[in-house]
């Protein structure tokens, strides 16, 4: 069988893999990188949060997806009923940026891709993971083409940015159960021909529909905008019609922001359904390997935390594998896992509050301190690792103990 010897596979070519690429070939890092899919392909998690851009800057990749002229996001809208809230990402509590982008990710993933063969990275797309076998940190992959050939990579390590694929926690029996109980999503594109001139047809907005219910609204630059629905599991059970596109129509009604925008334009596919979205991992790290993104955790939408996490950990893995490569003794579960699971326990509990009614009780009281306001807005912008902020520090108790404090 055909052997080919790398210092790093990366597995997908996501914004986490694509990431890690960049860092290790920055690094001198020979490389190579393996997706199923061929590019551009429709995923979802269409919209970023600001610290997503620090792993874009340092990866090599905003020029690039500038040029691109994606919408640009400042924020984002929380609506219930009458009542409006706005997050700034300007005004916030810690340093880092102040925007970052709302897009179709199929677009925005490819140009990630193509900067990346254009530096000369070598990806091979429509290839499969068969088969992957460790012996100390050194590992040998099998992998299969669309031709049917098979072939090994060897690698003095791997990262795992395979995304919803989760390649690693399949293969070695890492699958954990979620702490969060089953939600479901339903999603779908259109032509946006609607929308209304100026800011209010930029904005990206969450629309509460019931406690537990919300509708989402991202415009992109393009004229069409993405549509989807978060609701307990039992709940999209209960609304389902004859067929999903029936369903996603009975779901624009309910809004009563967006019916008038959206109710009878045609979608551009049908609506696509996810059930019990919510995935663990058992660890992060092991010999010779590193699981990143959605690889390793998802948490929920409502924050648009995921390609954060997955920019994260991609960007932190890549670095401390060059490490390792050159030597270097690396403590993985402490400078590795135990940062990666520090962001998701601050994201963990916001999302807890969020459904629990505490954090839409803050969102849409009149009179909350702004400095508070700006710590829980340096939380939703992805900046969950900075301790200096009471709200990220304190996060399993803060938002509590401000809305029982509120009338």
């Amino acid at each position: 069988m055909i052997a080919e010897h790398v210092d790093v596979l990366v597995i997908g070519a996501g914004p986490s893999g694509a990431v890690a690429a960049s860092i290790l070939q920055k690094k001198g890092i020979t490389l190579k990188v393996v997706e199923r899919e061929h590019f551009p392909r429709f995923v979802i998690g269409e919209s970023l949060i600001p610290r997503c851009m620090d792993h874009f800057d340092e990866a090599g990749f905003v020029e690039a997806v500038e040029a691109k002229g994606f919408e640009k996001k400042f924020g984002a809208r929380f609506l219930r009923g009458d009542e409006v809230c706005w997050f700034d990402f300007s005004k916030k509590f810690s340093a880092g940026w102040d925007w970052t982008w709302q897009l179709p990710r199929a677009e925005f993933d490819k140009t990630l891709t193509d900067v990346l063969q254009q530096r000369g990275v070598d990806i091979a797309f429509g290839t499969t993971v068969e088969s992957v076998v460790f012996d100390g940190t050194d590992s040998v992959t099998t992998v299969r083409n669309e031709a049917g050939d098979r072939y090994e990579i060897h690698a003095r390590f791997l990262i795992d940015c395979s995304g919803y694929g989760r390649v690693l926690p399949r293969l070695l029996d890492l699958d954990a159960p979620s702490s969060f109980p089953p939600m479901a999503a339903t999603f779908v594109h259109l032509d946006d021909i609607r929308r209304p001139a100026g800011e209010e047809g930029t904005l990206i907005t969450f629309d509460v529909l019931e406690q537990e219910v919300w509708f989402w609204v991202i415009p992109f630059s393009n004229g069409r905008s993405s549509l989807g629905l978060v609701c307990p599991k039992e709940h999209l059970e209960a609304i389902q019609q004859a067929n999903h596109t029936d369903t996603f129509k009975h779901i624009i009604r309910q809004s009563e922001y967006y019916r008038q925008r959206f109710d009878g334009l045609d979608f551009l596919f049908e609506p696509k359904q996810i059930v019990s979205y919510a995935k663990a991992s058992k660890t992060l790290y092991g010999d010779g390997f590193a699981i990143t993104g959605n690889s390793a955790e998802f948490l929920d939408p409502v924050f648009s935390s995921g390609v954060c996490f997955a920019t994260e950990s991609g960007a932190l893995a890549a670095k401390l594998a060059v490490r390792q490569l050159n030597g270097e003794a690396v403590d993985w579960k402490r400078e590795y896992e135990e940062h990666m699971l520090w962001g998701v326990s601050v994201f963990r509990s916001y999302i807890r509050d969020w459904y629990s009614g505490d954090l839409q009780k803050f969102f849409f009281h009149k009179e909350v301190n702004e400095e508070v306001r700006r710590k829980v807005c340096s939380v939703l912008a992805g900046y969950v690792w900075d301790k200096e902020n009471p709200f990220v520090k304190k996060h399993d108790r803060a938002v509590r103990a401000v809305t029982h404090l509120l009338p």
